[in-house]
């Protein structure tokens, strides 16, 4: 393969990340497959690094969640903070609480698979 098909195919790999994300419809023999952007829940709190633990509390508190996301500016996944986390000082920045690093899916993959990595790495940790 070319340098050129390689970038090719790459590209085409991430529009369909992309479109799978925006929620657009699709098409094929895997269009009703269940996709992590399905399952997703665009509505879960999410709060800048910079932040402190009374403003994800509040955030939290606000959508009956038990886990905020931690962004940054161009919304990607820095860390979560977990509902065990938010008794700490409220002036606590939220950057000192947060598990660093989360694992995150893409919104195109297959439901399936991921419940299938996810007892993977269940049976490996055991």
């Amino acid at each position: 393969m070319t340098p050129d098909e390689r970038d090719a195919v790459l590209t085409t790999i991430a529009k369909g990340a992309d479109w799978f994300a925006a929620g657009l419809p699709r098409e094929g023999r895997e269009a009703h497959t269940p996709r992590v952007v399905d399952v997703a829940k665009p509505d879960a709190p999410t709060r800048g690094i910079a932040e402190n633990v009374r403003a994800v509390r509040d955030r939290v508190c606000e959508g009956g969640f038990d886990v905020c996301v931690v962004v940054d500016a161009q919304r990607v996944v820095l860390g979560l903070v977990s509902a065990k986390s938010l008794d700490a000082d409220p002036r606590t920045r939220v950057e000192q609480v947060m598990q660093s690093s989360p694992v995150t899916f893409q919104p195109n993959l297959d439901v399936g698979k991921l419940v299938l990595r996810q007892n993977l790495g269940r049976r490996a940790s055991s």
